[in-house]
């Protein structure tokens, strides 16, 4: 399953709106279009964190990089890439 994939399962979880992984869009603002609230966007990234066995790096973590699922996979696949 690719990142975007796994990001969209997290968020659909988060969410408990009856939304599926499949219906949030790859460009859709996760504020918003889907209403990720302070306290979803806390559980969110300590979800992800979960999910991909990882630390967020929380200081290089900018609201636009919450703006879309892209986005947000995108800084995550940074993150997950294996040190060279």
């Amino acid at each position: 399953m690719e990142i975007e994939d796994r990001v969209k399962v997290v968020l659909a979880k988060v969410l408990d709106n009856g939304l599926t992984a499949e219906e949030i869009g790859s460009e859709a603002d996760l504020v918003e279009e889907y209403g990720l609230d302070s306290l979803q966007t806390i559980t969110f990234l300590l979800a992800i964190e979960d999910e991909f066995d990882l630390e967020l790096d929380y200081p290089q973590l900018q609201l636009d990089d919450l703006r879309s699922v892209r986005q947000f996979s995108t800084f995550v696949a940074r993150l997950a890439a294996p040190v060279q």
